[in-house]
C-alpha cells in the first residue's frame, strides 16, 4: 500500500493525492458547477467535504440545488440554529419537533412561548453565523470525550443515544466549538446557510427553508389541524416519558418496553375510537368516509379497525376500492415523462364512480366494478352486488379521497374526510428529527419484501415517485380532513429494524440505491431492536410485517 491514492472524477479526469488527504483539496478537478458544492459522493456514499481519502476512489458532486443537497442544507440549517440558540441563550435547551411544509417546529425545553425579540435575536445570530462563512467539519471524538462535551453542554438526549453505541470512535459534526451527533454530512461552511426564516408558531418557532435546495421560500401555508395532532402525541410522550429515541432505548435495555407497546396500541385504538365516535354522532347525514393518506400509512388496516367500532355502534360500514374505477388504461393521460400517470386524478372514472354512489344514496343496488389490472379494463360482469340500508355507511379508501373533485356531485354534507399517516413525535435528539418520510419508507421496504417479492432496492428506487405524487394529490389536502388520524406507533422503528437491516445489507456497494441503503443503515444504528413477537395480531404494524389478523 503506497502513500498516494488515485481518484477518478465524471469526465474521465484522474488525479493522485497523498493517502489522508480531506476531498475539499480535491473539488477544483469538478470544474464549473451550476451550483455550490455541499457534499461528494465518494465509494457511492454521501460524504462530507472534510472526508478523507484512503483509498482509490470516485469521487462525484453532490450540488446544493440536487435532491441529496436539500437534505443536507436542512440539516445544516438545524445545526446552525442550535449554535445560535446555545451562544445566546445558554441555560435553556431548544429542541428540534416535527416538519410542518417545509419547515421545522422547534419549541423550548422549558416551555416558556419565545417572545419577539427572542425570535429576532435568533435570526439575527444565525445571519452573522453566515457570514463569517465558518468552517464545518465531521470529525471523531474518543467515545470518553465524546460523553463528557455532550454532558457539559446539556444534550441529555444525546447521551442517551450514546448509551446505544459500543464504538471507541464517535463521529461528529463541529463548527465554532459546538459539536452534534453526526447523523449525515453537512455544507463545508455556514457561508452557504443565508437562505431561511424564522417565525413564530403556536407555542415556537418555525424554522423554514426552501422546498427544493433553491434560493426560494415558499409562502407559509398553515396546517393547524396537522400541527394539532403532533401537539397532542407531543403532549402524550412528555406523560408517558418518551420524547426520544434514546428513552425508547432505555425502556427495551430496562425491559419495560413490553408494557410500553399495550399503552400505545391502547392510545391508538382510543383515537380511533373518537374517530368512530364522531361519525356516530353524525349518522343521520353521514354516507360516506372518504380515506386517503400517503403510501404506507396503514390506511388499510384503519378501514378494518374503524369499521369495527363502528359495527360496535350499530354502524354497518360496506368498503370500495377506487382502485376499481380506473379507467380505460387506453385513455390514462401520460406524465412529464410520457408514462401512463396512474396518480392522477384523470385515471379514474370519475363521472362513473359519481353515478353510482348517487344511486346507492337513493337507495338503489348497483352492481361494484372490478378492474382487471392485466387488460386495463373493467371487467364486464363478477362485480359485488350491494345496497345501503338505513345504518349503512361507505368507507371509500383511495390516494383522492380527500381531493372535492373524486366526488364532485355528492354534497359535502354526508361526506367524511379521514387524513391518515404516520406522524411520529419522536426524536433523535435535541438537534435531530426522526423523519415520518424515513418511517413510511421503512414500512413499505420490509411490506414490498413480505408481500410483494421485490427487494428494498426497487422499493427505494421507487420512493423518490411516491414522495412527488403524495406532494402533488395528497398533502395540499390533508387539512381539509374531518379528522386527521396518527398511525404511527413510537414503538414501530426497532420493530422494522428487525426486518429492514438485512433487506437494506443486501444492496450492493456499486448500485445505486446504495447512498440511501447505507443513510438508513447508519439510522437504524440508532435504535435498540424490539421482537416483533411483542406487536399485537391487530396493530397496525402488523399490515408492514405480517402476522396480522386481518385478511388482506
Amino acid at each position: 500500500m503506497g502513500d498516494t491514492v488515485k481518484v477518478f472524477f465524471p469526465g474521465g479526469k484522474t488525479a493522485e493525492a497523498a493517502r489522508g488527504t480531506p476531498v475539499s483539496a480535491l473539488a477544483g478537478n469538478f470544474g464549473a458547477l451550476q451550483s455550490p458544492l455541499a457534499a461528494v459522493k465518494m465509494g457511492n456514499r454521501i460524504l462530507p467535504l472534510s472526508a478523507r481519502l484512503e483509498i482509490n476512489s470516485r469521487i462525484e458532486p453532490v450540488c446544493i440545488d440536487s435532491p441529496e443537497g436539500a437534505d443536507i442544507y436542512r440539516r445544516s440549517l438545524a445545526f446552525l440554529l442550535s449554535i445560535a440558540a446555545r451562544e445566546l441563550f445558554p441555560g435553556r435547551r431548544l429542541v428540534i419537533g416535527h416538519s410542518l411544509g417545509h419547515s421545522y417546529y422547534y419549541s423550548f425545553q422549558d416551555g416558556k412561548i419565545p417572545g419577539k425579540g427572542e425570535i429576532e435575536s435568533l435570526g439575527a445570530k444565525m445571519l452573522s453565523l453566515a457570514a463569517e462563512s465558518l468552517p464545518v467539519t465531521a470529525e471523531y471524538l474518543s467515545f470518553a470525550e465524546a460523553e463528557e462535551i455532550f454532558r457539559e453542554s446539556g444534550q441529555a438526549d444525546t447521551l442517551l443515544l450514546l448509551e446505544r453505541q459500543n464504538k471507541a470512535a464517535v463521529q461528529v459534526n463541529v463548527c465554532r466549538g459546538h459539536v452534534n451527533l453526526y447523523i449525515g454530512p453537512l455544507v463545508p461552511d455556514t457561508g452557504m446557510l443565508s437562505v431561511f426564516e424564522l417565525m413564530a408558531y403556536e407555542q415556537g418557532i418555525l424554522l423554514r427553508f426552501p422546498g427544493d435546495g433553491s434560493k426560494i421560500i415558499d409562502p407559509f401555508a398553515d396546517t393547524p389541524r396537522l400541527f394539532s395532532v403532533y401537539r397532542e402525541y407531543k403532549k402524550w410522550g412528555r406523560i408517558v416519558g418518551l420524547r426520544s429515541a434514546g428513552e425508547l432505548n432505555r425502556m427495551v435495555t430496562e425491559k419495560t418496553v413490553k408494557d410500553f407497546i399495550r399503552i400505545a396500541e391502547a392510545f391508538q385504538e382510543k383515537k380511533l375510537n373518537e374517530i368512530a365516535d364522531s361519525i356516530y354522532q353524525r349518522r343521520n347525514n353521514i354516507k360516506a368516509i372518504l380515506l386517503a393518506g400517503p403510501s404506507s400509512s396503514g390506511k388499510t388496516t384503519t378501514a378494518k379497525r374503524l369499521s369495527i367500532d363502528l359495527m360496535v355502534m350499530g354502524i354497518k360500514p360496506i368498503a370500495i376500492s377506487l382502485d376499481d374505477y380506473y379507467g380505460d388504461s387506453s385513455k390514462t393521460p401520460l406524465d412529464e415523462n410520457g408514462r401512463p400517470d396512474y396518480e392522477c386524478l384523470e385515471a379514474l372514472d370519475v363521472p362513473y364512480l359519481n353515478r353510482q354512489l348517487l344511486s346507492l344514496f337513493n337507495g338503489e343496488e348497483v352492481t361494484l366494478p372490478v378492474y382487471d389490472f392485466k387488460t386495463g379494463r373493467r371487467k364486464e360482469s363478477g362485480g359485488r352486488r350491494i345496497r345501503m340500508e338505513r345504518r349503512s355507511v361507505l368507507i371509500i379508501e383511495g390516494i383522492h379521497g380527500l381531493n372535492d373533485r373524486l366526488t364532485g356531485q355528492i354534497d359535502r354534507g354526508v361526506k367524511f374526510k379521514l387524513y391518515v399517516s404516520a406522524l411520529t413525535q419522536l426524536g433523535l435528539d435535541e438537534c435531530n428529527r426522526i423523519p415520518t418520510t424515513d418511517n413510511r419508507l421503512l414500512r413499505r421496504i420490509v411490506r414490498d419484501s413480505q408481500f410483494r417479492g421485490v427487494g428494498a432496492s426497487w422499493t427505494i428506487r421507487q420512493w423518490p415517485s411516491v414522495q412527488r405524487g403524495a406532494w402533488k394529490h395528497i398533502f395540499s389536502f390533508q387539512d381539509s380532513a374531518d379528522e386527521i388520524f396518527n398511525s404511527a406507533l413510537d414503538y414501530e422503528i426497532p420493530v422494522l429494524k428487525f426486518f429492514a437491516e438485512p433487506l437494506l445489507r443486501s444492496i450492493r456497494p456499486d448500485e445505486a440505491e446504495y447512498p440511501e441503503a447505507f443513510r438508513l443503515l447508519s439510522f437504524l444504528d440508532y435504535f435498540a431492536p424490539i421482537s416483533p413477537h411483542l406487536v399485537p395480531g391487530q396493530s397496525i404494524l402488523r399490515e408492514f410485517i405480517g402476522g396480522s389478523e386481518f385478511k388482506y
